[in-house]
């Protein structure tokens, strides 16, 4: 059995507006180099059971051990579907830790602060069978200040023009569960960030018992510090193989 086998699966989940290329601008190439098996699950940002749904059916592809990572709305996801047996540990970027009963849009609005519902544009849409929902998306003009304030002009430039909407539904949907309740979490806060109020960081952190690690970043973590995103990484493997 080769050292890389005994690695567990990284499987990285992106959150609202964006798509895995997220996790190009230095974390898939820095897990590359030491040697970490790893999945990018594209989210669907649909709907919370939907987008559970689909991280389940790319887990039971996985054997073995899975460290699950998430950024902004990704962290509800990996919360519901951090039930599974084979899920060892789960890290939040910038990411809410919803809990059972509560949704996204619950963690940004507990406490005052966030600046998220003030920031986007909210744009209708009608589905083939002639059912009706609402997508969301940032305000160009609001996009550098709400989510990416230290990101360099030409990588500003090319989130914006790509941002992937997401249903409103998704945020709106509340857990049934939280998989941080039973397993090691690790949650990066990024003290500049506008879209999630400290306050709200500081109490989720410590309901879940988490390990924190706090960073001068704005909301893009993985683009703005992929390195400390693999430390961390690899402090939770390390804690779930001892």
């Amino acid at each position: 059995m080769t050292i890389k086998s005994l690695k567990p699966t990284i499987v990285l989940v992106h959150g609202a507006v964006e798509d895995s290329s997220l996790w190009t601008h230095g974390v898939i190439q820095r897990l590359q180099r030491q040697g970490y098996p790893f999945k990018v699950f594209s989210n669907p940002l649909r709907g919370l059971a939907y987008d559970v749904s689909f991280l389940r059916s790319l887990l039971d592809t996985i054997d073995g051990p899975v460290i699950l990572v998430s950024h902004a709305y990704g962290g509800a996801v990996i919360s519901q579907a951090g039930d599974d047996p084979k899920v060892k540990g789960l890290i939040y970027a910038g990411s809410p830790m919803p809990g059972a009963g509560e949704s996204t849009n619950d963690c940004l609005e507990r406490f005052p602060g966030g600046d998220f519902g003030s920031s986007v544009d909210l744009i209708p849409f009608t589905l083939p069978d002639g059912t009706s929902g609402t997508n969301l998306l940032v305000k160009a003009d609001k996009y550098s200040y709400l989510l990416a304030a230290d990101v360099p002009e030409s990588v500003l430039a090319l989130m914006i023009a790509t941002q992937r909407p997401i249903a409103l539904q998704a945020l709106n949907d509340k857990l049934t569960s939280a998989a941080w309740t039973t397993k090691p979490s690790w949650q990066i806060r990024p003290l500049l960030d506008p879209v999630i109020p400290q306050a709200e960081f500081k109490f989720e952190a410590e309901r879940a018992n988490a390990h924190v690690i706090k960073l001068e970043s704005s909301h893009a973590i993985p683009v703005t510090f992929p390195d400390v995103v693999v430390d961390v990484i690899e402090q939770a493997v390390r804690a779930v193989a001892s």
